[in-house]
């Protein structure tokens, strides 16, 4: 006897009141009606910031998920709206002197454009080592760092729902050509996977690929299910939009259209993995959230969470236990701790890898095996994603212990390596070889890599 999966429910009434997608952008900040409780200076404050870092809300966001009462502490808040330590003080000083003197857009604009340089803008060589080749051309809107996998950029999911207030990848969303990833040459895509029979997995990223509609993601995903493609077995979709529009697997038009795509791709034999991008076990307390990764799920898609450990969201283990806990509860697979990226509001939200170890070690105690599935501190520098594996003395001196999980050489993962103990490094650029070695046992080769391409 089958048994038919029922993606969809009889109704969709009762989740949440907000189904019509209503977003806010910096010059819609005078409109967000919570915020008036807010002072003239914190309101101030966020225009300078949102002059210079992306910023973009919606309602849902606004109505379900701040506690507004907790403002500016709540996480969601830190999460979504700009606050003023993110910018350097001199750079914060300059554009608030500029709205203050109410210069025209043009000069407020080219203002931004130079504080934002000074933000590493694309860290880890990302636009210029991961650029892959077709028939001898560049192919914009991707990237291929690594053998198996190969990152997408469609140009149609170059925004997200709301944006996140460190966003790695902040600026695809400042209005800057020269920043941006983006490809619409599905054709080209199609063609280089098959020409390489070593990538095995291919992410779709953005952005957010899910602010796109169905008929869109459907002329990327269905030609993968064709014979010369059958060594592509994993297709990843990066996404916020659990979080920030869960509407999108419960209430939009084309949603479950969108469910029978991914049913339609598992049961061709994919493995469908929706990257979900979760910060705060908050984010998945709503009704509408809990419906729509039971309908993802349905599908036979797989959920993995993962997140960076930033401060003011998240920098607690009792917070990563209890995500970790839940997401465990609902069925999504605990997947990676990240350390936040040396780029844009970094000098906001990072903490000290001491500090990131000793939590991910903490949090990882209070949960079952079924939790510990998930990796880190986690970090996706230049020659790899680094994990810290332990912090420890070894022949008399205190050392970090790192190992890497991918890198630009394949012989490189899972080898073990030392880094001398620093309580005040934040990054993996900021650690030397520990045992007075001179440089990594990789140093030379990733530096001849960086040559190459660079």
């Amino acid at each position: 006897m089958t048994q038919t999966i029922n993606i969809m429910p009889l109704s969709n009434e009762g989740f949440t009141e907000n189904t019509n997608f209503q977003v806010y952008t910096d010059r819609q900040l005078d409109k967000i009606e919570p915020l008036q409780k807010l002072s003239e200076e914190q309101r101030f404050e966020m225009r300078v910031v949102a002059s210079v870092l992306p910023f973009r809300v919606n309602q849902y966001v606004i109505d379900e998920l701040i506690n507004w009462d907790d403002v500016p502490n709540d996480p969601i808040f830190q999460l979504t709206f700009p606050q003023r330590g993110m910018l350097e003080p001199a750079d914060y000083d300059l554009m608030a002197q500029a709205l203050r003197d109410e210069l025209p857009r043009a000069e407020i604009t080219k203002l931004a454009r130079e504080i934002q340089a000074r933000l590493n803008p694309h860290p880890a060589g990302q636009q210029e080592m991961n650029v892959p080749m077709l028939d001898g051309e560049p192919l914009d809107g991707m990237q291929h760092k690594y053998r198996e996998t190969v990152l997408f950029f469609p140009s149609q999911g170059q925004v997200c729902h709301s944006y996140c207030t460190f966003c790695f990848r902040w600026a695809q969303f400042i209005g800057d050509k020269e920043l941006r990833f983006a490809s619409n040459e599905a054709e080209s895509l199609h063609r280089y996977l098959t020409q390489n029979k070593s990538v095995t997995d291919l992410l779709i990223t953005g952005g957010d690929p899910m602010v796109m509609k169905t008929r869109h993601v459907e002329s990327y995903l269905e030609p993968l299910l064709q014979p010369e493609l059958e060594h592509l077995q994993t297709i990843r979709i990066g996404t916020k939009a659990l979080t920030f529009w869960p509407q999108r697997f419960v209430t939009d038009d084309d949603a479950e259209d969108l469910l029978k795509l991914f049913k339609k791709l598992v049961d061709a034999g994919k493995h469908v993995a929706i990257m979900a991008h979760f910060n705060h076990w908050r984010e998945m307390e709503t009704p509408i959230v809990r419906e729509a990764i039971r309908r993802l799920r349905a599908t036979g898609a797989v959920i993995r969470g993962q997140a960076p450990l930033v401060q003011h969201i998240n920098d607690d283990p009792e917070v990563w236990a209890r995500l970790w806990r839940t997401q465990v509860r609902l069925g999504i697979i605990p997947y990676y701790m990240f350390v936040e990226r040396d780029t844009g509001a970094k000098r906001y939200f990072e903490v000290p890898l001491v500090r990131a170890y000793e939590i991910y070690r903490e949090a990882i105690q209070q949960v079952s095996g079924l939790a510990r599935t998930a990796r880190g501190p986690s970090m996706s520098a230049g020659p790899g994603k680094v994990e810290i594996q332990s912090i420890i003395e070894l022949n008399g001196e205190k050392v970090f212990v790192l190992r890497f999980i991918q890198g630009r050489n394949p012989d490189w993962v899972q080898k073990t390596f030392f880094a001398k103990y620093d309580e005040n490094a934040t990054w993996f650029d900021d650690l030397v070889p520990a045992f007075g070695e001179e440089k990594f046992f990789f140093t030379d080769e990733y530096n001849a890599m960086c040559a190459a391409e660079g």
